[in-house]
């Protein structure tokens, strides 16, 4: 057991930004699981853990509630709710990190969620379908992941996926397609909050996209307020004498274009080798072509 918990810190420690996610919603559904079967167990019915870290609809709640803007969106009712968001996380995550680093994704993942719980609790508060239904909380990852989904889809609309029984279809239209059923359902008394928050967090996506085609990352406010986050819990550094030169963040407009010349290099290469063979490379080039094959 104790090799296999090691096992999972370290898979935590060495995996991507998706995979670090994905492992927190896993462990805050184990955690309130076991902590709900105790408070049945010992008939605690009067402390609903949800009413502290569900986003609730009531704006005065929310302002003694604050955290609940964040913690909502790692929260989730039902094993299958986990699942089908942990999958498209999963699957659309992959794809966006193929363009960006895995800092914006997380920050995108954020703000999808707080648009999520921001056009939640406006609905519930202005719009007559909502206000007439009883005040309660919303929990779920559904905004944030919606927010990857659609700021990779209309990023690279052209990338296909292939699904079962329909074959390639670009990831554009399994984003709308997803959009609509949200929108279609915004009328169902099931779940009303869920989709709500769902529009939010594809509309934050959406906006991503087309103003980072525009040369604005809409992200990177949220990815410097994280920073500032995980900074107040990390010990700070005992001074020394020595002097320690810290490397600076490569942003997303360098990330990429430092991939698209790498990939123009390799491209270069494989048609030199194609026309010539792989003896007319220099040994520069044999490297490269190296180094890319094991990426």
């Amino acid at each position: 057991m104790a090799d296999f918990i090691e096992r999972l810190k370290q898979r935590y420690r060495t995996g991507s930004v998706v995979t670090r996610l994905i492992f927190i919603n896993v462990l805050v559904f184990i955690i309130l699981k076991v902590v709900s079967v105790i408070f049945t167990l010992f008939n605690i019915y009067a402390v609903d853990p949800v009413t502290f870290i569900g986003v609730p609809s009531h704006p005065a709640l929310l302002l003694n509630r604050i955290w609940t803007l964040i913690t909502y969106m790692f929260v989730h009712e039902g094993f299958l709710h986990l699942l089908f968001n942990m999958l498209w996380l999963y699957w659309f995550g992959q794809i966006f990190m193929q363009y960006f680093t895995g800092r914006t994704l997380g920050s995108l993942y954020v703000l999808g969620g707080l648009a999520g719980a921001m056009l939640y609790v406006i609905a519930f508060n202005t719009i007559p379908y909502y206000t007439e239904m009883e005040r309660g909380w919303m929990i779920g990852a559904s905004a944030a992941v919606m927010s990857i989904v659609m700021g990779v889809a209309f990023y690279r609309p052209d990338i296909q996926l292939n699904l079962l029984f329909l074959g390639p279809v670009k990831i554009v239209y399994i984003a709308v397609f997803a959009f609509i059923l949200d929108f279609l359902s915004l009328g169902n008394p099931l779940n009303p909050g869920g989709h709500v928050a769902h529009i939010g967090g594809a509309l934050a996506g959406y906006f991503f996209a087309v103003r980072y085609k525009k040369r604005m990352d809409i992200t990177r406010w949220m990815s410097g307020a994280i920073d500032l986050f995980v900074g107040l819990f990390k010990a700070r550094r005992r001074k020394s004498g020595m002097k320690v030169k810290h490397a600076r963040h490569e942003t997303d407009w360098e990330y990429n274009k430092r991939k698209h010349t790498e990939q123009e290099e390799i491209d270069a290469i494989l048609d030199k080798l194609k026309q010539s063979g792989y003896s007319s490379l220099s040994s520069e080039e044999k490297r490269k072509l190296f180094d890319a094959s094991k990426k």
